[in-house]
């Protein structure tokens, strides 16, 4: 997809006379934001309290190595090329996004694999390899996952939900759709294979969202990852974030760091700027936060009236699973393993239930694992790999001690690795950092955790989410996960487009 610059994207917006506007945080959403507002007039300053960008998205090296933190998976690539086209030039002028095949790879507990690509033949030869009797449901599967997508995402990830009449007006295409059902019934419905059910079914998750629960809604990643592929930016994901500051400090405008936004000011029930935790005051036209939205109302707005987002609402609301996260880095590599696999263990629904409901850390677990380095060496020393495994756990609601389960966490990793895809892991590992629920609470500043914020029920989706458009202050603006369309890279981009209808323009301002 590309759109046309725009009509002032020359425009340096630092000039003094224009309306300024504060970003409260700098993951994607933030960037984005930014790169948006400062398109049309706006004097833009991101206020980021770590000691560089990218929130979830950071990164970090140690000895060679290179270590995404957060996201590894692209797709929509468009959603990025709009930003660059809003700046007047080409995301390749800046990123090399590479499509990947196959896609990720599911590794069953009993061994079996199931490939995932975007060549409609190849996938039902893969299907029809494990189930042929699926090969025609699988087709009605993708089927309607492009109708929900060309409704739950073309038309209504960028709608702004910010009336109750907004919901009532899409109800119908909902109610079409079967929205009522969750990702796993609506799979069900169409193949039999309890592998299939599965290694098509497991999306959700990717934002935080339990299949078992969450709206067929979320089926439509199905169709999005066919349509558009699955990308890598080489460098890691985190060269995006570095392309999305160099538009910002390209458009004049600017990212402070070790900047801590304490408390967003309010006069007269309308957003003034914020208070930083060293006292200083800055002081904005509007306000936009991509903090997580729970601890916006709950910590930076505690002191203002609340009518909807009290403390109580807050304390209600259901929140996303956590993750625990292994970065390790290999001397030697491992060419037989992919740049993304999935490996199930032998439960599915039990450990979902687990996670979700009991919230409950399992003997049990399932993984994601990501091998950058089998696309880009670069993130590695000569003769060695990047890893990072990701395991779904509890968000600290469950009451688990990270500090005493970490490191045995880790090791029952590491033997698990070891006895089915990676052999010899423990003797040839020579960088290990772990990030456990703990640090998504205390580095990333999200409730109890959470490592995508509210989970995405459908009474917690859309008009049900925090809103983009505040109800509770006016001139404050929400994105990212926590607010409306929810997480994952598309999502989240999709949110700060929506400024773009809920923003008055700069020059009404002047």
């Amino acid at each position: 997809m590309r759109i046309d610059p725009a009509p002032n994207a020359s425009f340096k917006a630092a000039q003094s006379s224009a309306p300024h506007a504060v970003v409260i945080g700098s993951g994607f959403a933030g960037l984005a934001a930014a790169i948006r507002l400062g398109a049309r007039g706006y004097r833009v300053t991101v206020l980021e309290r770590l000691s560089g960008p990218g929130g979830r998205a950071g990164v970090f090296e140690q000895d060679g190595f290179v270590f995404d933190a957060g996201p590894t998976i692209v797709t929509a690539p468009y959603v990025f090329e709009e930003l660059w086209a809003l700046c007047g030039r080409e995301m390749s002028e800046d990123v090399d996004l590479r499509a990947l095949d196959p896609f990720y790879t599911v590794r069953y507990h009993d061994g079996e694999t199931f490939q995932v690509n975007g060549d409609p033949d190849r996938m039902r030869a893969e299907i029809a390899r494990l189930s042929p009797d699926d090969v025609a449901g699988y087709e009605r599967f993708l089927k309607e996952s492009e109708d929900i997508f060309k409704i739950g995402f073309v038309k209504l990830a960028e709608t702004p939900f910010s009336h109750l009449t907004d919901m009532l007006k899409v109800l119908p295409s909902m109610i079409r759709l079967g929205a009522w059902r969750s990702v796993s019934r609506h799979v069900r419905q169409h193949v039999r294979d309890p592998r299939l059910q599965v290694g098509l079914g497991f999306h959700p998750l990717f934002i935080g969202g339990n299949p078992l629960n969450v709206t067929c809604v979320y089926s439509l990643i199905a169709y999005l990852e066919r349509e558009w592929g699955v990308h890598f930016a080489m460098g890691g994901t985190h060269s995006l974030v570095k392309g999305l500051v160099g538009l910002i400090e390209g458009q004049g405008n600017r990212i402070r760091y070790n900047a801590e936004v304490a408390e967003i000011t309010v006069d007269k029930g309308r957003a003034t700027g914020v208070r930083l935790a060293d006292g200083e005051t800055v002081e904005a036209d509007v306000v936009v936060s991509n903090a997580d939205a729970a601890y916006t109302y709950g910590t930076l707005l505690k002191a203002a009236p609340r009518h909807r987002w009290t403390d109580a609402k807050l304390n209600r609301a259901r929140y996303s699973m956590s993750l625990f996260i292994w970065h390790f880095g290999t001397r030697g590599t491992y060419p037989e393993v992919g740049h993304h696999t999935i490996l199930l263990g032998p439960r599915y629904e039990g450990l979902l239930k687990d996670i979700f409901r009991g919230k409950v850390l399992a003997e049990d677990f399932s993984l994601y694992l990501y091998r950058p380095t089998a696309t880009d060496p670069s993130m590695a020393p000569d003769g060695c790999d990047s890893f990072y495994v990701l395991s779904p756990v509890p968000h600290l609601g469950g009451g688990q001690d990270w500090q005493a389960l970490a490191e045995p966490y880790r090791r029952k990793i590491e033997r698990h690795l070891e006895q089915t895809v990676l052999p010899g892991l423990s003797e040839r590992v020579v960088v290990s950092r772990m990030v456990t629920p703990v640090d998504f609470r205390d580095h990333l500043l999200s409730v109890h955790g959470a490592a995508f914020g509210f989970e995405p029920l459908f009474v917690q989706s859309a008009w049900f989410r925090p809103h983009n458009k505040s109800e509770e202050i006016d001139r404050l603006y929400l994105v990212g996960a926590g607010t409306h369309p929810g997480a994952g890279l598309p999502g989240v981009l999709s949110s700060a487009s929506i400024l773009d209808k809920v923003v008055p323009d700069a020059s009404a301002l002047v």
